[in-house]
């Protein structure tokens, strides 16, 4: 059943469809002057009304075992709030497992998952449990609060805690005004490294991790390029999800320094620009009305997988988040050096968890595999023999997106595992 078309028979308003991706620029000022917190929250429904269990209040009665609605959870500091998207099963089980939480990566937001949300409803309707999709403070639809950091340039232990704790204690407060006794975080690219840092300080609250192409896993400059995407012609839903090998890395490894090597000078000024904190998305509303046009061109390069409208909607989403008010954001260079490679390394901290471990990269990732390959040897050494990695074929950085079919069927897979 077609999800958008269901929802009709639940009665909920009609929204304006999503526009062209602009072209020309009359069309990307149309776009910019359009852009807000109004057409942001209509963008993210659009996206979230495929699901034919959705529902405005979620006061409203479904018929089947799951049902999903969309919230602002007030936080602590009554200024402070995290945009939380539930799917919550209707007949909640006793011995459910923890729910999952789906966790964006930099500068994105949670309608970034919604071709993973029908699986992960289903796992929570079958197990009886709950699967919460949210934006990070500062991120997303969540409130634009300044974001600072005090410590001293020079002190980067402490700009990176600093930093960090932005992030994992404003998810600490969500889960305790959620009233959740733990959870398993599932986290893309900077998410996964926040669900990392999450686990090591609230390490009670966490049943187990799986990190979808985390970034700041490997130690110093290694062999990831930030602007490596998947070849439009390699996008699909073939192929599945292997267990990592050393050979399959090294091939994969070989592909990004190959890339590596043909980077341009423009590198020089992204370096300086990355050290004096400011942000790629900072850069995109600095352009004003060419602001739509520059993230259209990112848009129908890279979701070039996705349907003509599942691209424009996407695009729309983009864009209203990325022309919001800057925030969280301004964390990047703060944990983060150029290059993409942490300041504190993830596989020099990751030994301490104690919980089931589990690394995803694409086989066109830019994210440097051998970082998880490590963490995997870190965790064994020091005890855990629950860490595993696996390599999702047909796939880059945005690897649910990439190969939706193959990443859902490893999720529900790693949910239902046990621990030892």
């Amino acid at each position: 059943m077609n999800a958008t078309a269901s929802s009709s028979s639940i009665s909920l308003p009609s929204l304006p469809p999503a526009n062209d991706i602009p072209s020309a620029f009359a069309a990307s000022m149309k776009q910019w002057w359009a852009a807000g917190e109004k057409q942001s929250a209509i963008s993210e429904e659009r996206l979230l009304r495929r699901l034919p269990f959705f529902r405005k209040d979620k006061s409203e009665p479904v018929d089947g075992p799951v049902v999903a609605h969309s919230s602002r959870v007030t936080l602590s500091n009554p200024k402070h709030y995290l945009n939380t998207f539930s799917m919550n099963a209707t007949s909640p089980s006793p011995t459910a497992p923890p729910p999952a939480v789906l966790l964006h990566g930099y500068g994105a937001g949670l309608g970034f998952y919604f071709q993973n949300f029908l699986p992960l409803a289903q796992w929570a309707g079958r197990r009886g449990s709950s699967v919460y999709a949210l934006d990070w403070l500062g991120m997303g639809r969540s409130a634009r609060v300044p974001f600072t950091v005090k410590a001293p340039r020079k002190d980067v232990a402490a700009r990176v805690t600093e930093a960090e704790a932005f992030f994992i204690d404003s998810l600490e407060d969500w889960r305790q005004k959620m009233g959740l006794d733990k959870m398993t975080l599932v986290g893309h690219s900077l998410g996964a490294y926040f669900s990392v840092a999450y686990a090591l300080k609230y390490p009670t609250r966490v049943n187990k991790l799986i990190l979808l192409s985390p970034a700041g896993v490997p130690r110093g400059p290694d062999a990831t390029v930030p602007s490596r995407e998947l070849d439009p012609s390699e996008h699909g839903s073939g192929g599945i999800a292997e267990a990592a090998s050393s050979k399959r890395i090294r091939e994969i490894e070989a592909q990004q320094k190959a890339a590596k090597a043909q980077e341009s000078r423009s590198r020089k000024l992204f370096t300086y620009l990355w050290e004096e904190g400011w942000s790629p998305f900072q850069v995109v509303r600095s352009t004003v009305f060419w602001g739509p046009l520059i993230v259209g061109k990112y848009s129908s390069r890279r979701f070039t997988g996705l349907t003509a409208q599942e691209t424009r909607e996407m695009h729309d989403y983009i864009l209203n988040i990325t022309l919001a008010k800057g925030s969280g954001e301004y964390c990047i260079s703060h944990i983060l050096a150029p290059g993409a490679h942490a300041r504190l390394p993830m596989v020099d901290r990751v030994d301490a968890l104690k919980i089931p471990v589990t690394f995803v990269y694409g086989d066109h990732d830019w994210m440097d595999p051998e970082g998880g390959q490590d963490s995997v040897e870190r965790l064994r050494q020091a005890g855990n023999g629950q860490g595993r990695m696996y390599i999702v074929n047909n796939a880059g950085h945005h690897v649910y997106l990439d190969n939706p079919k193959q990443v859902n069927d490893l999720l529900v897979k790693e949910l239902d595992r046990q621990p030892l």
